[in-house]
This record gives C-alpha cells, sequence and structure tokens, in this order.
C-alpha cells in the first residue's frame, strides 16, 4: 500500500518528490560518485531544512549524507537497467554549472 501524506490508506497523496534531486537510474555514462553525493546531499538538505550545517549539526549532517550516499549506491549497482534514459541532465553534467563552480 503506498505511504500518504496522512498515513491513511487511499489519503491523496500531496506534493511531489524534490524537483531538485534528479534522477540517477540509467544514465550514460553510468552516474559518477561526484553526482551521487550530490543527489544524497540535497536529499539530506532538504529533509532536514538545513542548508548549510553549522555547530553541533555539522558531524551528524555529514554522516547522514554519507549514509544516504552509500544507500544510494547499493541501490543503483542492484536496479535492473532502464529502458530509456532520465528526462533530465544531471546538473553536474551541465557546462553552466560547472562554470558555475569553478569560478567559486
Amino acid at each position: 500500500m503506498p505511504l500518504t501524506v496522512t498515513g491513511e490508506p487511499n489519503a491523496p497523496i500531496v506534493g511531489s518528490m524534490c524537483r531538485n534531486i534528479t534522477e540517477l537510474r540509467g544514465l550514460e555514462p553510468a552516474a559518477t560518485a561526484e553526482e551521487i553525493e550530490a543527489a544524497a546531499r540535497q536529499y539530506v538538505r532538504k529533509v532536514s531544512g538545513i542548508t548549510r550545517p553549522t555547530g553541533d549539526n555539522v558531524d551528524v549532517f555529514e554522516s547522514a549524507v554519507a549514509e544516504v550516499t552509500a544507500t544510494t549506491t547499493r541501490l543503483l549497482a542492484g536496479l535492473a537497467p532502464r529502458r530509456q534514459p532520465p528526462k533530465t541532465v544531471p546538473p553536474l553534467r551541465r557546462p553552466e554549472v560547472r562554470a558555475r563552480m569553478a569560478a567559486r
């Protein structure tokens, strides 16, 4: 049975997946460790509500990113191949994003 926002069966699902997290399954070439870590970091930011952890939150935040990265890596390795590539290109594969990162 699918989970819903209210937790009740057959209740409408409100909202959708964070649009900033890119599909990584089926990329050619396969998703890199950097792309998987970036998606994990975005997920932890979204779930925690913390963009840049400080103080006491740094260790637990980075630990969560490492755990989500490892789990995502195992997930992608274990899934059957996709028949079609994802509809969007991950940000780290976009030239304009790479240029912004290099300028920092």
